[in-house]
C-alpha cells in the first residue's frame, strides 16, 4: 500500500487529487509555491464543457468529468460554488458554418445541444439587448461554471479531515530518485518530505517539476485576461459567449468577462492594457445594456498550463512509475473526475482504460 504522496500544487487538480487520495487512506502532503487557488485555479473563467473538444476520449472524459462535479455538489452540505445553468453561444456571419459544425458534431457524440431563435434565448437571458442577437443562437444546457476558489476549499477541507497536510508558500526545489523512483521531495524551507509516490500538479510550472524528475514535459502555456465588473443590477445566469465577449455571473452581482483578444493584450507582468480592458467593457454593455453603470472592480491575467498537444497529460511515468501528472487546461472541467483516476493510480490500482489516451509517453 503506498502510504505517503506529495501532491505538488493546491489549484484545482491538486486539491482533487488530495481529497480523493484521502478519502482512500493515504496519507497527503500538498505543496505549494503560494496559497491554495492563488495560481491559475485563482485566475479562469472556469466554464464546465465538453463543447467541441476532440479526439472523442478527451469529449469522455470531459462529459464523465460534469458528471463528476454534479454528484461532488449533490453530495456537499453546500455544494452551491458548482453552477450548473447552461451556455449560449452565437457566432458573427463568418464564424456561424464553424458553430455549425461544432454543434453538430456533439450532438453526434450524444451531447446536448440544441438552436434557439432569439425569442427563446430572450426567454431565457431577458436582459440581453435584442439587436445583438441573430435567429439562430446554439444552447448547451448542461454546461456551467464553477467557483474555484470555494471548491478547492471544499476539497482541501475534506482532505485534511482526514488527515491531509496543506503547505504553503514553499516551492519544490528538488527530487531525489534512486532505483528509478523518486524517494524524497525537497522544499525550499529546507523540509525533507519522504514520498512512495508524487503527483505533479503544478499548472503552469509543470514542466519545471517535471524536469527535477529527469522529465521532459513539452508544454505552450498560454496568458488569459479576466476582467471582474463591479455589482451590478443585471439578469446574468449562465455563461455567454457572444463574438466580442465571453461573460458570466460572478457572485454578488459581480460579472466575469473574457475574449480572446483581451488575452493578446496580457504582459508577463500581470498588466493588461487598458484600451483593451475598455474595449471588452464596452462590448459587454452593448450586449448587456444594464452594465452602462458597471466598473471594473478587478483585472486578473492567469497562465494557462497547456500541453504541447493540447490533451491533458494524467497518471503515471512508464519510466518514473511513482512520479504522476495531472495537468492540462480545462482543469476546472476535469479536475474532480481526472484527479480523482489518477489518486487512484497513484495508488496502485489500474486506470488504464481511462488514463491511455493521456499518457506522458505519448508526448
Amino acid at each position: 500500500m503506498v502510504a505517503n504522496v506529495v501532491v505538488v500544487g493546491a489549484g484545482v487538480y491538486g486539491a482533487a487529487v488530495a481529497a480523493s487520495l484521502a478519502r482512500r487512506g493515504a496519507q497527503a502532503v500538498v505543496v505549494d509555491a503560494g496559497a491554495p487557488a492563488g495560481g491559475t485555479s485563482g485566475a479562469t473563467f472556469s466554464w464546465t464543457n465538453s463543447c467541441g473538444k476532440k479526439p472523442r476520449s478527451y469529449h469522455d472524459l470531459s462529459v464523465a468529468s460534469m458528471e463528476a462535479h454534479r454528484r461532488l455538489a449533490a453530495e456537499a452540505p453546500d455544494g452551491s460554488w458548482y453552477h450548473e445553468t447552461g451556455n449560449l453561444e452565437w457566432a458573427a456571419d463568418d464564424d456561424r458554418e464553424e458553430l455549425r459544425r461544432k454543434v453538430a458534431g456533439v450532438i453526434d457524440y450524444g451531447y446536448e445541444a440544441r438552436w434557439l431563435s432569439r425569442a427563446e434565448a430572450l426567454r431565457l437571458e431577458p436582459d440581453l439587448q435584442p439587436a445583438e442577437l441573430p435567429d439562430e443562437i446554439a444552447y448547451f444546457p448542461r454546461e456551467g461554471w464553477v467557483e474555484p476558489a470555494r471548491l478547492i476549499s471544499h476539497l482541501l477541507s475534506n482532505a485534511v479531515s482526514r488527515g491531509a497536510e496543506v503547505v504553503r508558500n514553499h516551492a519544490v526545489t528538488g527530487l531525489e530518485v534512486t532505483g528509478g523512483r523518486v524517494r524524497t521531495v525537497r522544499l525550499a524551507s529546507g523540509r525533507r518530505l519522504s514520498a512512495d509516490a508524487v503527483v505533479n500538479c503544478a499548472g503552469p510550472q509543470a514542466a519545471s517539476i517535471a524536469e527535477l524528475a529527469g522529465l521532459v514535459l513539452p508544454m505552450r502555456n498560454t496568458r488569459g485576461a479576466l476582467v471582474y465588473t463591479s455589482p451590478v443590477a443585471v439578469s446574468v445566469s449562465r455563461v455567454v459567449h457572444a463574438p466580442r465577449v465571453h461573460l458570466r455571473p460572478d457572485g454578488a452581482g459581480r460579472l466575469l468577462l473574457h475574449s480572446p483578444d483581451i488575452d493578446g493584450a496580457a504582459h508577463a507582468s500581470g498588466t493588461v492594457e487598458q484600451a483593451a480592458v475598455e474595449k471588452l467593457l464596452k462590448a459587454g454593455r452593448e450586449l448587456y445594456p444594464g452594465l452602462q453603470d458597471a466598473t471594473v472592480q478587478d483585472v486578473r491575467v492567469g497562465e494557462r498550463p497547456i500541453p504541447g498537444d493540447g490533451l491533458p497529460v494524467l497518471g503515471r511515468v512508464a519510466e518514473l512509475p511513482n512520479f504522476h501528472f495531472a495537468v492540462s487546461h480545462s482543469g476546472a472541467t476535469l479536475s474532480v473526475h481526472a484527479g480523482d483516476l489518477v489518486a487512484a493510480e497513484a495508488l496502485g490500482e489500474d486506470q488504464n482504460d481511462a488514463l491511455a489516451p493521456f499518457r506522458f509517453e505519448r508526448l
